[in-house]
């Protein structure tokens, strides 16, 4: 027999798949990536029980007058006021949706498909604004409109995003002249 014969028959091939180890290693990632979601998710519980003390939302009232602008896009989420990455989750606040927003004399309706709707009445408006972003939401500078209003002894920071961004400026605007004439009337009592 010549010597390429003999190596050829002495070689084995190599054991192409350990099906054990490798079934092992999903199981084990499966097993981490679930301890993972279920942390976040008692996470998030947690920040809500913390946030118990914020006072039920208030509903849209029977009667809110004309409406002065109205705006679809998305709801964000909303934050402690000035502290851009302390979101609110308590009451359903911090679960992000598509908005109808609707502006009236009476204040801000805010109407959520799939999560549930807020009012912030005019008397509890204090700013709007544009920003760039809002718990976990970074658009370009100008691309959020932020709302700020009292809610209970908190300031709450609730940021949207028009399906049309040019539509942003025209709320800031319509929102802080409402605000300055409130404070007007209210100063004037």
């Amino acid at each position: 027999m010549t010597p390429v014969l003999l190596l050829a028959a002495e070689k084995e091939s190599a054991q192409v798949t350990d099906w054990a180890a490798r079934i092992g290693w999903v199981v084990g990632l499966a097993l981490f990536v679930a301890l993972v979601y279920w942390l976040m998710r008692e996470g998030w519980k947690w920040r809500g029980t913390l946030q118990g003390d914020l006072p039920e939302l208030p509903v849209t009232p029977d009667e809110t007058g004309p409406e002065r602008l109205t705006m679809s896009g998305r709801y964000h989420g909303s934050t402690t006021a000035g502290q851009w990455l302390d979101r609110i989750v308590a009451h359903g606040l911090g679960t992000r949706s598509r908005a109808e927003l609707t502006l009236t004399d009476a204040g801000l309706d805010v109407v959520r498909p799939g999560a549930s709707d807020f009012f912030v009445p005019a008397a509890q408006l204090r700013e709007a604004r544009l920003d760039k972003g809002i718990a976990g939401k970074v658009l370009t500078e100008g691309g959020l409109l932020v709302v700020t209003w009292e809610h209970g002894d908190r300031l709450i920071d609730s940021g949207f995003r028009a399906d049309h961004a040019a539509e942003h400026n025209e709320w800031v605007e319509t929102i802080n002249s409402m605000i300055e004439t409130n404070s007007r009337e209210g100063a004037e009592r």
